[in-house]
């Protein structure tokens, strides 16, 4: 049995976390986030070195995003609860970056005299730094602890039919 769940205030009494660790398709998100958090790094890191005096506010974005994939590769990898916050807030730090750096991007192309990891959406990465925040967010939300502890099933992967089994056999006892 593994530890139980936190974050139900609701049930009152702890419930036993049945949840494995991240298989999958979450495994494959966090390798992802993984690489990403490399090639940012990398990316930043050499552009700074190198060439930084030549677009300080593109490349400074690109050091930025590079600690947010980092965060967010962490934070989902951990799964605990303090960390899955962390993880909210990287993932929505991201998805409003991209799409703000990608606005301004495409409105105000004097500001990014070279491209950093969210310009034009992400572009230069095949638009995945726009479609990984929006993954991320449906897997912090499909994955949570309380809703699989209350009951909220729907749509929340094997762990959430088999307690909602469970809550329908139990009220089928009482009834």
């Amino acid at each position: 049995m593994n530890a139980p769940l936190d974050g139900d205030p609701a049930a009152g009494a702890a419930v036993p976390d049945t949840r494995r660790p991240a298989y999958g398709a979450g495994r494959a998100l966090i390798a992802a986030y993984g690489v990403f958090a490399l090639a940012a790094s990398a990316r930043a890191s050499v552009q700074l070195i190198r060439d930084s005096s030549e677009a300080p506010l593109a490349y400074t974005l690109s050091a930025f995003s590079a600690l947010v994939y980092i965060a967010a590769t962490i934070a989902l990898a951990h799964n605990g609860r303090r960390m899955r916050r962390v993880g909210w807030i990287a993932v929505a730090i991201e998805l409003v970056g991209v799409v703000l750096v990608g606005t301004l991007s495409l409105t105000h192309p004097e500001l990014f005299q070279h491209d950093s990891v969210w310009s034009l959406y992400g572009r230069g990465y095949g638009f995945v730094p726009l479609v990984l925040p929006v993954l991320g967010i449906t897997w912090l939300w499909r994955s949570s602890p309380g809703r699989i502890a209350a009951g909220d099933t729907h749509r929340s992967g094997r762990a959430g039919a088999v307690r909602q089994r469970a809550n329908r056999d139990e009220r089928q006892e009482k009834a």
